[in-house]
């Protein structure tokens, strides 16, 4: 970046509310990239999304590939992490099994977040009844453990990838809505909201232009935060053998076949355990890099 761009979004003064933006942004970045543990969250993050991305040029062998006479190999030259109990390569099973929890990890955000922002936002805006009524059922999912209830929720609907996420979604919710109602009880009585009112704003407009936006920065810690508990959900659910079905790579499901070799076979369970942890610490170095930097509270 030149010298004018760091001196035009550094400006004590911006002379437009685009450059106000863009100065705010430009000071997050900065702050984030400080910050030593969220970047290696992101580095991490980053890198499993490469390898989900470039599973099958990165892959040496078939995620189904079959040669009994390999059966239960461990590690070597050829089968860098071994093989499995059917003699499949376990680093091509991870690799494809990366895809599979991203996926879920995507899906579950995708439905989650937007969901519990829309009913926090809503029941701290509108008041009486309605809130009462809407951070009851909150109150109902969140007494409940999560994945209890996404394990009821998956039997009930059957197994499966999208099944399993949209059960994990239906139980994640309830956090988003709890902070996104805690940040609208603060704004509306603002004097901006205020404005907005006599200007003749509905209460639907000044919701979805007023107050989502500025409840977003604390939904995307709250989601980045809960990212490592969606794995650990996901990989809980493949090994009860509620998630993915096989034939399809799913680490969860893999710890579960493994688990009857842990004694003499270890890299069976051990590398997709591995493969569960490093990403759940990726996450989690993430959101408290993301909490550091976008937290009003924590700066």
């Amino acid at each position: 970046m030149t010298a004018a761009w760091h001196e035009w979004l550094t400006a004590e003064a911006p002379s437009s509310a685009r450059q106000a933006r863009l100065a705010e942004a430009y000071r997050l970045l900065r702050a984030f990239t400080r910050h030593r543990a969220g970047m290696t969250g992101l580095v991490i993050v980053l890198l499993l999304v490469a390898v989900a991305i470039l599973a099958p040029l990165l892959a040496r062998f078939s995620p189904s590939a079959q040669d009994l006479a390999l059966r239960l190999k461990p590690p070597d030259a050829v089968h860098w992490l071994g093989t499995d109990e059917l003699s499949r390569d376990i680093f091509s099973r991870l690799l494809y099994g990366a895809r599979v929890t991203l996926g879920i990890v995507a899906l579950v955000t995708a439905i989650a977040a937007p969901l519990g922002l829309a009913i926090g936002c809503t029941a701290g805006y509108a008041g009486g009844i309605l809130d009462a009524g809407l951070m009851r059922l909150t109150d109902v999912f969140l007494s409940l453990p999560r994945l209890i209830l996404a394990l009821a929720l998956v039997a009930a609907l059957g197994p499966g990838i999208g099944n399993a996420a949209l059960a994990m979604a239906l139980v994640a919710w309830p956090p988003y809505a709890r902070v996104a109602r805690a940040e609208t009880l603060a704004l509306r009585g603002s004097d901006f909201i205020a404005a907005a009112r006599l200007a003749g704003a509905s209460p639907a407009r000044i919701v979805l232009r007023h107050i989502m936006p500025l409840c977003l920065a604390s939904v995307i810690v709250r989601v980045s935060l809960d990212m490592a508990g969606v794995i650990l959900i996901a990989a809980g659910l493949g090994f009860l053998g509620l998630g993915a079905q096989p034939p399809t790579p799913e680490w969860g499901a893999m710890i579960a076949a493994g688990r009857r070799y842990m004694l003499d076979q270890w890299w069976v369970a051990a590398m997709p355990g591995l493969a569960i942890a490093v990403a759940s610490l990726g996450f989690n170095l993430l959101g408290d890099g993301l909490r550091d930097v976008l937290d009003p509270k924590q700066r």
